[in-house]
């Protein structure tokens, strides 16, 4: 099986599956247990010591979410920034959430 980090995410079409059942729990088991999946939404909140750092991080996300071509929604405040990845096109969870998530954990983010 191929890491995530490997990886690169595709484009998925209107109508394809979002991830569920083994397939979703096999894709958790590969990133860090502090990202939550919720609601078709896989978020994790980072805490940093204030909003420079916070801010710093906001931007690394931004550059690999370019560099993927799949954004997250990011909420930024001081100490903090959390992340939250879905795939609009399949309505839920698919590979590509993560993907960035598991180059996100690669990154070292936080503190």
């Amino acid at each position: 099986m191929t890491k995530l980090t490997e990886k690169s995410c595709t484009d998925l079409p209107k109508g394809t599956p979002a991830l569920s059942g083994d397939d979703l729990e096999a894709l958790k088991a590969q990133i860090d247990p502090a990202w939550d999946v919720g609601d078709a939404v896989l978020t994790r909140k980072y805490e940093t010591k204030n909003f420079a750092k916070a801010l710093m991080l906001v931007n690394g996300v931004g550059y690999l979410a370019e560099a993927e071509g799949h954004h997250p929604d990011i909420k930024l405040g001081y100490g903090y920034a959390e992340v939250s990845f879905t795939t609009h096109s399949v309505g839920g969870l698919s590979e590509n959430d993560f993907i960035c998530a598991a180059k996100l954990d690669a990154m070292g983010l936080g503190a």
